[in-house]
């Protein structure tokens, strides 16, 4: 089977095996992509020889102004050039020692690095050598589990997924991601050997598990992971929220499934990782906060605050960034409910206010993580539940535009407030900005400086403190 290689960087690469006598071939991601009609922007080449001095010999060929990135232990190398990345690598063999996947490395051949390859739909190969440009290898029948959308591995399962337990996530991702089945013997050596995971790093699972988050359908991913033991060792606060417990003839909803409904839900809406990761943690604290209360039935008060907080310990954990893409979730998380409950009850303008204040420039993520948070399949109650939602949302936009709220701070400083009193940090400073933050947010008095000046020198009265 030949192969039209159409870009002209593959005819560069091709007339530069030619000038060297080294042969060089397209594999894995690239190839596999290219048959499934895939965007992909990053190119794997191994070359029979040095993929060092192979791709040091291509950026000059090029004249690329980057320098090449190179790693002497593993004989690769990356060169980036007009929108691509190209990686290098010398053909190699690779063993593995039981408690670390970092194998050591051996020079191999084609046939030899095809075997090490980790599925089946990413063991093909492109010929770039003159003789048989373009002549696909597909030693283990490849082009047909991707026809037939199939996740296998090229050898025994099992020594491949305990040589390299990151490929048990990476079938899982690929799965998700390309809405293929992993076949049955490699899916059963998955559950056979779903401890191994435990030598992963926290870095290395987050980055497969954001490329699940990031398909077009985690649930899927998810799903897998559940079944397959993995997401028990990997993420047990979200293995935790499986199952419905019963009591006196009343049941809760499966926590676990609709979590992965509302994750379904928004990525129909964003692409934004973060908020997606908000969905997938927005019940996180229910298996910790769920209570049976005669007459009332499951209640799980307080899941949003502690739920808020229990981001941080999964993000450390997972080795996740502990920025403000953090916050961003905590922050997501500990709000998520609020606009559902001013959706039921009689909205007031200070719940509002209290609202933007606290959401900031956040607001319209959060109202994007409650539509997708709606998962009755009641058609009545669902659409009773969006127009409510509209409705705040509509009040939330014309409370703003009035009073000027998102992103607020009261405008009145403590550093005001000591110069105007002649008094250091104390109580009483707490005090006055307490009371006028307040005020404004029950609609006291307007935002507005003059005001809250005026209502700071009455309370700096009332606490006996003199303006000088």
């Amino acid at each position: 089977m030949k192969i039209e290689l159409r870009e002209s960087l593959f005819g560069k690469l091709s007339a530069l095996s030619e000038t060297l006598q080294t042969p060089a071939y397209v594999v894995g991601g690239f190839v596999r992509d290219l048959i499934l009609q895939q965007p992909s922007k990053d190119i794997d080449i191994v070359v029979m020889g040095d993929g060092i001095a192979f791709a040091k010999a291509f950026s000059e060929s090029i004249k690329t102004k980057k320098e090449v990135a190179y790693y002497k232990n593993f004989g690769t190398a990356m060169v980036k050039t007009a929108g691509w990345d190209v990686e290098f690598a010398s053909a190699r063999k690779e063993s593995y020692l039981p408690e670390s996947r970092k194998p050591a490395v051996e020079t191999g051949t084609l046939e030899e690095d095809q075997n090490r390859r980790d599925f089946t739909i990413n063991a093909l190969a492109i010929s770039l050598n003159k003789k048989d440009h373009g002549t696909l290898i597909d030693p283990f029948n490849g082009v047909d589990d991707i026809r037939n959308k199939i996740i296998r591995t090229p050898l025994d399962p099992d020594i491949t997924f305990s040589d390299d337990p990151l490929r048990m996530l990476r079938a899982i991702r690929f799965a998700s991601r390309l809405n293929f089945v992993i076949e049955e013997k490699t899916y059963e050596a998955i559950v056979r050997n779903n401890s191994r995971i435990n030598i992963i790093s926290g870095e290395r699972i987050s980055e497969e598990l954001n490329k699940i988050i990031l398909s077009e359908t985690p649930s899927i991913g998810f799903r897998l992971l559940f079944e397959a033991g993995l997401l028990h060792l990997i993420f047990p606060e979200l293995a935790a929220m499986y199952g419905v417990e019963q009591k006196e003839g009343k049941g809760h909803k499966d926590n676990f499934y609709h979590t992965l409904q509302v994750l379904d839900n928004i990525s129909t809406e964003t692409d934004d990782l973060w908020l997606r990761w908000s969905a997938l943690l927005h019940d996180i604290a229910k298996p910790l906060t769920k209570r049976f209360v005669d007459g009332e039935g499951w209640t799980f008060h307080g899941h949003e605050d502690k739920g808020s907080r229990m981001v941080s310990k999964i993000f450390r954990r997972m080795k996740l960034p502990l920025n403000e893409k953090m916050k961003f979730v905590e922050k997501m998380v500990y709000l998520h409910h609020r606009p559902k409950a001013l959706a039921d009850d009689a909205v007031s303008d200070s719940a509002i206010r209290r609202l933007i204040v606290e959401a900031g420039d956040d607001i319209d993520a959060l109202f994007t993580l409650c539509r997708a948070d709606m998962t009755t399949s009641n058609k009545n109650k669902f659409d009773q539940y969006r127009n409510n939602l509209k409705n705040v949302q509509q009040l939330v936009s014309d409370v703003e535009e009035r009073d000027r709220l998102r992103n607020w701070q009261p405008p009145i400083t403590g550093e005001e407030i000591m110069r105007t009193f002649g008094i250091g940090p104390s109580k009483e400073v707490g005090i006055i900005k307490s009371e006028i933050r307040e005020s404004i947010l029950e609609g006291l008095i307007r935002n507005d400086y003059s005001e809250a000046h005026r209502l700071m020198l009455s309370i700096g009265e009332k606490l006996g403190l003199k303006q000088i």
